[in-house]
């Protein structure tokens, strides 16, 4: 039987740095008998040369489209929004399943070319948990800057925005960063900032609450929520009292909001900085339906509108978080997600993979007939 071939495709979203596969993941599938064909990537924080040493074979870059069906393609990131119908099996996480702005598009190019969609976000194991996700990267990244942008609000002019920010080499670059941020946002408040944390118990809440300790904030500051203290239903007030929220909830059905623009309008409001961990920005399950623009690492906030009075609130809502810190996150991730890797070969009878495909073709048979007939 020929060996089953991986393709690791290069990422195409703006400044996206992290990788499916890393060198070290490469070499245990190759050593248990894939093929791993890795395309060239300018933008992904390992150099190809570190593929290519642990056996890999290097392709151009955007060569998936045009390989044999039997490949499978890995990716990270959505693919970039163009019509024509996929037919490879693909391993990405696509936002597609949570009534996201345009997904009948997104998801409807598989059926049209008989490729099938395995979301990473979607991929569980037998209780239910993810086997691989970036969230405690997510939340740790998401926290550094909400502190920063804080500091910022402090120590700048209303009208000057929080300037883009590009991925670090590792994270004490990063914590290192923060603290200067956070002592000169601190001297200029005359004391440190209050966090709420939603959602602190879960991978990306403990991932915002280790950001947090590391930065220097005071444990007495940093308030950690979860599902015990949400459960009476918001909005809550102890979040417009503190002065940074950062939101880890992973939602797939509504629930009360935390907060709206409503429960901002209090006179005695302290918030001024949201970092939406989960950038659900479009979907209708969002518990912080305060803004409707993803920001990016360029443009990395956005102001919350429509506030009458008290300080303005600038918005995180960034969805690959993870990338600010692109080696040690994708190492985790990769690391988490190899046992499965290793099932490709038979991902029709791997428990993993066969849940991931139910769930892809109950998505399919909600399309509507117009986005099939493309």
């Amino acid at each position: 039987m020929a060996p089953t071939v991986l393709h690791l495709r290069s990422e195409t979203k703006p400044l996206e740095h992290r990788s499916a596969l890393t060198p070290t993941t490469t070499a245990a599938l190759i050593k248990a008998g894939y093929v791993v064909n890795v395309e060239r990537s300018p933008e992904r924080i390992f150099d190809d040369s570190e593929f290519e040493a642990v056996g890999a074979t290097l392709v151009p870059e955007g060569s998936w489209e045009e390989v044999p069906k039997e490949h499978i393609i890995i990716g990270l990131k959505e693919l970039e929004e163009k019509e024509f119908p996929l037919k490879h099996v693909h391993v990405q996480f696509a936002h597609c399943y949570k009534q996201q702005a345009g997904w009948e598009n997104v998801l409807a190019r598989f059926p049209r070319g008989g490729g099938t969609l395995l979301d990473l976000e979607f991929l569980v194991d037998e209780r239910g948990r993810r086997v691989a996700a970036f969230g405690f990267h997510a939340g740790f990244a998401g926290a550094a800057l909400a502190l920063e942008v804080w500091a910022h609000q402090l120590t700048h002019p209303a009208s000057t925005p929080f300037p883009g920010v590009a991925s670090y080499p590792n994270e004490d670059a990063l914590i290192a960063n923060v603290q200067k941020a956070l002592a000169t946002g601190a001297q200029a408040a005359g004391r440190q900032p209050r966090v709420i944390v939603i959602g602190a118990l879960g991978r990306c809440g403990s991932g915002a609450v280790d950001a947090l300790r590391k930065a220097g904030v005071p444990e007495e500051n940093i308030l950690k929520w979860d599902m015990a203290e949400t459960a009476k239903g918001g909005p809550f007030k102890e979040i417009t009292d503190s002065d940074i929220f950062v939101n880890c909830i992973y939602l797939t059905s509504k629930i009360p909001n935390f907060v709206n623009l409503e429960s901002l309008q209090v006179p005695d409001r302290k918030l001024s900085v949201v970092c939406d961990v989960s950038a659900d920005t479009t979907s209708p399950f969002t518990p912080v339906p305060i803004y409707t623009v993803a920001t990016t690492f360029d443009k990395p906030t956005v102001p919350v509108d429509g506030l009458a009075s008290g300080p303005a609130v600038s918005v995180i809502s960034i969805d690959h978080l993870p990338s600010l810190l692109p080696r040690e996150a994708s190492e985790a991730f990769s690391h988490d997600l190899l046992p499965s890797l290793l099932t490709l070969n038979d991902w029709q009878n791997s428990p993993v993979w066969a849940r991931a495909k139910k769930l892809f073709d109950e998505k399919v048979a909600t399309l509507p007939a117009s986005a099939l007939e493309k």
